[in-house]
Order: structure tokens, then C-alpha cells, then sequence
């Protein structure tokens, strides 16, 4: 039996495992440098933070019967990378770029074997129905914005924000789960595991 760790505190992707019945343990304070490299597109950014995420947390754990996984979304908006917002007015100005239109979410997913890393990227494309500055200040307030991708959380408030989507919801969400799924099964990681 394969033991899975996972490379990330992020509470949905934890969320995510938790609801397709995956054990795991995970690895706190995986560090690494996010900064896009010169002329890097955002799916091979997305792939090469996922992929050194899943290294550093493979070198941390150091065992054969292991499997680390890393994960990175990435938000797309007319060819440009929107970054976790760092403050309220760059949540606002993003938040009002995405209103009314369709932007893309690409989530990126590692896993760290023995056998060495295999990747997958998922695209999903996210509409926003068009909003008032008034409402994407009252969001912004909620605090939701400021650590995601992008500046809102689907899973959460964020929600009322979107008018379609066209692709993978829980790649959206942090981690696309039948495609991760596909790899934890190939990688021999236990699913479907209740305490029931």
C-alpha cells in the first residue's frame, strides 16, 4: 500500500481528497519560488510549480513506499496571470477585470514516486456574470479573495460571482479530481476509504 502525502496546506485541496476518501498525510511549509519564468506560459508554470512542490515534499518525506502530490492553479485572463491579491484594491481590480466575462483556470497536478513525477493539466473555463463595484466590495470584504488564485473561491461566497462554467468544477476548486484520481489509483493509493 502506496502512502500518500500531500504538498500543500491548502484547506480545499485537502477537502477534495477528504471527499473521494483518500488517507493522507500532509507536508506543512513546502517552499518554493512561484515567479513565472521569462516567456513561460501559464499552463507550463502551473505544471513546473506542481511538479517542484511534489519534489521538495518527496525529499521531505524520503521514503520508496511514498507518494507525494503537488498541485498549482494558475487564473488566465486575456493572456495574463491574475495573482492572489495582495491587497483590497488589486482584489477590486481584478474581481472588475473577470466581471462579465470568461477567464480560464488551469490547475496543475504532480505526483512523486519512486518511479519518478508524472504531471496533468486541466483547463476549465469560468464565466462571471457582469458586477456592480458596490458587490465585489462587499465580497472583498468578506476576506474570501485574499488567499486564491485569481481573487475569489468558487467552493465558497465566490459562488454568487460565477454565471457558468464550462469544464472541471473541482478544478476550479484547487485540484481536478478525476484526473487525480486516475493517478493515485496508477501510483496504487487507496480511495474510497471510510470510517463508517
Amino acid at each position: 500500500m502506496t502512502t500518500l502525502y500531500l504538498a500543500s496546506t491548502s484547506p480545499r485541496r485537502k477537502a477534495l481528497l477528504e471527499q473521494i476518501g483518500v488517507e493522507f498525510e500532509v507536508i506543512d511549509d513546502i517552499q518554493v519560488d512561484e515567479t513565472p519564468l521569462p516567456l513561460e506560459n501559464a499552463k507550463d508554470c502551473a505544471l513546473r510549480l506542481a511538479q517542484d512542490k511534489a519534489r521538495v515534499g518527496w525529499q521531505r518525506v524520503n521514503r520508496e513506499d511514498a507518494a507525494v502530490l503537488g498541485a498549482d492553479t494558475v487564473v488566465l485572463f486575456e493572456g495574463n496571470l491574475l495573482d492572489k491579491p495582495a491587497s483590497r484594491a488589486q482584489a477590486l481590480a481584478n474581481l472588475q477585470r473577470l466581471s462579465g466575462n470568461t477567464h480560464v483556470v488551469i490547475t496543475a497536478v504532480a505526483l512523486c514516486t519512486s518511479a519518478g513525477v508524472k504531471t496533468h493539466a486541466v483547463t476549465t473555463q469560468v464565466t462571471f456574470r457582469q458586477l456592480s463595484t458596490q458587490y465585489l466590495e462587499q465580497y472583498i470584504a468578506t476576506g474570501e479573495p485574499f488567499d486564491k488564485a485569481g481573487g475569489y473561491g468558487i467552493q465558497g461566497f465566490g459562488a454568487a460571482l460565477v454565471s457558468a462554467i464550462n469544464g472541471c468544477y473541482s478544478n476550479v476548486v484547487g485540484l481536478p479530481l478525476a484526473q487525480t484520481a486516475q493517478m493515485l489509483e496508477d501510483a496504487g493509493v487507496a480511495m474510497w476509504q471510510s470510517d463508517q
